[in-house]
Parts: structure tokens; sequence; C-alpha cells
């Protein structure tokens, strides 16, 4: 059967709409996350989540033991990436699904499907990066979607507070909706809206690791991530842009 309606009112066929409004590539990045925190909740044991995260969360300390056993850096080489999917419990998990469909959707429209995941894959590993450079010693853990999610983030940003470009069809002469430009990282901070957003989301995640100092409480974010995560996306997204 196809995806075509009929109306009994007027006679005309209509399309269906879409169920799911997100796209394809998010949608089933987010059924990645989600299988995989599934798996490794109801099939492991303790015992096997603990290697799991041996093997694939990212630990900057690793490139200080690799000084007395260069073998143990090798792990390095994909955790840089494979920390993303996983995640410390359903609320994690939630949170960054629910930040991934709303900023990976028009990344996604605008670049398509593998852009849209080099992007997510490359924060990742920039958040990892700045991750690394401030807890090499502490040995802890990397993992969560949020670097690459924040990527995604620092991307959007780029375009999505841009006004709507127009033109006249050449023989029509009817308005045609060209989309928005990618704005100049300077113009990002012109714009009041764009400016406010970038400059709030940057600020909450810089406070972070204030927090002890004024509560007494520590936060388990990796604020480092998120932070390295979207500089990479905010500074390469234009590597994608469609030469016209």
């Amino acid at each position: 059967m196809n995806d075509q309606d009929q109306s009994p009112n007027s006679g005309q066929v209509r399309q269906r709409e879409p169920v799911f409004l997100l796209p394809s590539s998010i949608t089933g990045l987010i059924g990645i996350l989600v299988a995989v925190h599934l798996a490794s909740t109801l099939v492991l044991n303790p015992n096997g989540q603990l290697e799991l995260l041996v093997w694939f969360a990212f630990q900057p300390y690793r490139i200080v033991a690799a000084s007395a056993d260069p073998g143990l850096a090798v792990p390095l080489v994909w955790t840089l990436f494979s920390h993303a999917f996983l995640h410390a419990g359903w609320d994690h998990l939630l949170i960054n699904a629910a930040w991934l469909a709303i900023f990976g959707t028009p990344v996604a429209r605008r670049y398509g499907a593998a852009p849209m995941l080099v992007l997510f894959l490359v924060s990742a590993a920039g958040g990892a990066a700045l991750f690394a450079a401030t807890t090499l010693h502490s040995q802890v853990y990397l993992i969560g979607a949020s670097g690459g999610v924040a990527g995604l983030t620092g991307a959007a940003i780029r375009f999505l507070f841009q006004p709507v470009l127009m033109a006249r069809h050449p023989e029509t002469g009817e308005p045609v909706v060209l989309g928005r430009r990618l704005a100049g990282i300077g113009e990002v901070f012109v714009r009041p809206r764009s400016r406010f957003f970038t400059l709030v989301w940057l600020a909450l995640n810089a406070a972070v690791p204030l927090v002890p100092l004024l509560t007494g409480n520590s936060l388990s974010i990796a604020w480092q991530a998120h932070l390295g995560g979207f500089i990479a996306g905010f500074l390469l997204v234009p590597l994608f842009e469609r030469k016209t």
C-alpha cells in the first residue's frame, strides 16, 4: 500500500503526515543509544558492566599508564568515540536524547545524515580531549553523548538564529525560500538571540566547577566534554556547507 489517503469529501489525494517528525538519522542514533543502554543494564551482570567501562569508556589516565605499558593506551583509539554511546542511567540518557532531538534535527536536515554523524563523533572526541586535559591524573572515566550533542548544538547555533533568506523565481517571480545562511563566528555574537544563547550556554557549563566552592556539593557533570564538544561543532561546521 502507498502512503496516500483519499479524502471522502473532496476526492483529492493527500499525503499522510509522518508519525515522527525527527529525521531518520536522529531517530536511528537515539535508537542506538537506547539499545546500548538496554543491553548494558538488562543483559550484562556487574562484572560485564565493569568490563564495558574498561574497554569502551574514555579514561585519560591511560595516557599516563602508557609510559609503563604502551598497550594500555590502545583503547584510546576507539574510546574517544565509543564513550558517547554509554550512559550512567536512564536520566542521563533521556536528557541527552532530548537535547539530541532538539539540536541534532536542524543539523541533520541541513547537511544530511552522514555529516551529522561525523560532527557528532568529532565533537565527542573534542569533548574527550578537553576532558583529558583537565583530568589526566585523576583516573576517572568519561561516558555519555553530551560532548557529541554539544557539538551539534554549537553547529546549529551558527545558522538557527539567522534570518530566512528569500529570492524570486527567475521565470515566475514567485518568492522562493533559500534557507538560513551560516553565520560567521563574529556574527553569532552580534545578533542578540544567538549571542544570548551562546553566552548563557558557555557560562552555565563553565560555572559547573565552581558549584562545590559555593555549595559544598559536587556535580557529576563532565563540563569539559560539553565545552570541548561545543567548540568543536561550532568551529568545524563550515566544512560541511555545500558549495554553490
